[in-house]
């Protein structure tokens, strides 16, 4: 849990519950507010409510504690230490709808190299968009009313021979570059949809209104 506005978090009991709750800076706070204990925390803990950092204290809880003047965000050094860990599934809550600069560290977070190579999902979700970021190959994805919308942004400057399959609006092995919007807003019309690409960096995000 990130240290973004509280309002854009999701209801968290609809998710599978984590082997780990990880609490970075103010998102520690957070967690607290929605009746949820971490099991680490990750900060300076610069804004962190007062109380809510001497209940940890005072817990068995693992506590990474850093300077304010560091070459990472608290997020960062959570995604990396969660990275280490080698789990299958990493999700980001709290990353957004606040600070636009945390919100696009987030996102730089996902399309790293070193998220890119750990194989570990590591996806950004909100009560509107859920985010991950992929590298060349052959991906399905599944239709879900949650989201029902789905976005392929590209993070390099040019994507290429990407291929759109069970989609509203198909693709055949078509190049984008960084700033065009042809991969936006798109729908699935099967239950299974398929996505492929041959170069480059593709953000995904589904989304809902």
């Amino acid at each position: 849990m990130a240290g973004g506005p509280i309002e854009t978090v999701p209801e968290l009991r609809q998710y599978e519950q984590p082997s780990l709750w990880v609490g970075a800076d103010k998102g520690i706070s957070t967690l607290i507010s929605l009746g949820v204990f971490p099991d680490i925390v990750f900060g300076d803990f610069d804004s962190i409510n007062k109380e809510d950092l001497e209940k940890i204290k005072s817990k068995n809880v693992e506590i990474f504690q850093f300077p304010e003047e560091k070459d990472d965000t608290d997020l960062g050094l959570a995604l990396e230490w969660a990275l280490s860990q080698n789990p299958e599934l990493i999700r980001i809550f709290g990353n957004t709808g606040g600070r636009m600069d945390h919100t696009m560290a987030g996102v730089q977070l996902l399309v790293s190299p070193k998220t890119l190579d750990s194989n570990v999902h590591v996806e950004i979700i909100d009560q509107v968009n859920c985010l991950y970021a992929v590298r060349p190959g052959v991906y399905q994805v599944e239709k879900k009313p949650l989201f029902k919308y789905i976005s392929f942004i590209p993070m390099d400057p040019e994507v290429k021979g990407i291929t759109l399959k069970g989609f509203k609006y198909p693709l055949e092995n078509k190049n984008i570059k960084m700033g065009t919007n042809l991969c936006v807003s798109n729908e699935l019309i099967s239950q299974i949809g398929h996505f492929s690409f041959t170069s480059g960096i593709l953000l995904v995000v589904r989304s809902k209104d």
